[in-house]
């Protein structure tokens, strides 16, 4: 009875995106599926015979939990689930679409709309190509100018004052602060999901209470510091290489649906200490200073300490959330990001004011355990 209900949900929802093609002038595209990644939502590219290929987005709305209201307490945030006390977007096509549109309006390259329909979870959407990041350093191609476009992308989305709520083709969005409960729901994945990865015991609790004394100051500091419009996830994996167009255009930008207002380190960290990718050290500290540089209003030293800081609330992130919750759920091809983000992990939290938080992973996480 399970399967076919599954199967009968399948196939209502393929009817469902047929019809929403051929409303759109596309019922005649010839679809191919495309690649996943963590998410719940499908890829595929539409090939047109005598017009440029567009990319079609499925995300049922019923597939994730509820995204944070606006007004929400925390508490009222943590019973809604993990979306809302993180302050994700849970996938919604209102999100990718008012985001979209607000991104395109500072001149930076985010795929166009062509069609919509968020209530169904759909959309169709601008091909920007398949030069990601990612892939073309993997080729050899010297990372240099990427990285220097990618930062100059950032420093013109920290230039625009971030506004309340994000409006574009009809579709509204609101653009919330990444604060302490985001910040702490996020890190926090780390003694629910590493222990049971690598089979260790939960931590006790008093583990637990100093883990949160000593990740709280960067909580706070992350929250104070929320002061630009934030992409939210931004790296090679997530960026295509666009070399026909001018300037921080050239960056086409994906998956930024869970954009927020957060502090304006948050995305040079995901880019400079990528999860998937090496950095080389002397490229880090090459883009910190190219947007340091464009940021003369920014204090040089503490940027850089809230920097290390919340780069390892995203390292303790990274591997409980994603690669450790995700290899536990069956996809065991995480488990080779793990070793480079334990490396970015300890590396920030050598710096001598994150020595209480070094001492903890120490203390609880022995060496056999960090791969």
């Amino acid at each position: 009875m399970a399967l076919s209900k599954v199967a009968r949900l399948s196939s209502d929802r393929e009817a469902l995106k047929a019809e929403f093609l051929a409303r759109a002038g596309l019922a005649d595209a010839r679809r191919e599926r495309l690649a996943g990644d963590a998410s719940t939502r499908m890829y595929e590219r539409l090939h047109r015979p005598d017009a440029p290929s567009l990319i079609f987005m499925d995300q049922p709305p019923s597939a994730e939990t509820q995204p944070c209201p606006p007004h929400a307490t925390p508490a009222e945030r943590m019973a809604l689930g993990y979306n809302a006390a993180s302050r994700l977007a849970a996938g919604r096509v209102e999100a990718f679409v008012a985001t979209a549109g607000w991104l395109r309006a500072q001149g930076l390259s985010a795929p166009a709309i062509e069609a919509a329909e968020p209530a169904a979870g759909l959309a169709v959407l601008e091909d920007l190509g398949d030069d990601l990041y990612a892939s073309l350093i993997a080729a050899g191609a010297g990372p240099l100018p990427l990285y220097e476009a990618a930062v100059d992308a950032q420093a013109r989305m920290h230039a625009a004052r971030p506004p309340e709520v994000l409006e574009a083709e009809g579709a509204i969005w609101p653009l919330l602060t990444y604060d302490r409960l985001a910040l702490k729901a996020g890190t926090d994945t780390f003694l629910e999901w590493w222990p049971k990865l690598v089979g260790l015991p939960p931590f006790p609790a008093e583990a637990v209470s100093e883990w949160d004394a000593l990740w709280e100051p960067v909580w706070a500091r992350g929250e104070v510091g929320a002061s630009v419009f934030t992409h939210r996830d931004y790296h090679a994996q997530n960026l295509l290489w666009l070399p026909r167009r001018q300037g921080v255009a050239r960056v086409g930008m994906l998956d930024f649906q869970d954009a927020l207002r957060a502090h304006p380190a948050w995305d040079l960290l995901h880019l400079l200490q990528d999860a998937r990718i090496d950095v080389a050290p002397e490229m880090e500290r090459a883009m910190l200073e190219r947007y340091l540089d464009a940021r003369p209003d920014l204090d040089r030293e503490a940027f850089l300490a809230d920097y290390r800081a919340l780069a390892a609330s995203n390292a303790a992130r990274i591997l409980g959330r994603v690669f450790a919750r995700q290899t536990l759920l069956g996809r065991p091809q995480y488990r080779a990001f793990m070793p480079r983000t334990w490396r970015y992990l300890e590396r920030n939290l050598a710096a001598p004011e994150l020595s209480g938080l070094k001492a903890w992973f120490d203390r609880h996480v022995p060496p056999e355990a960090r791969a």
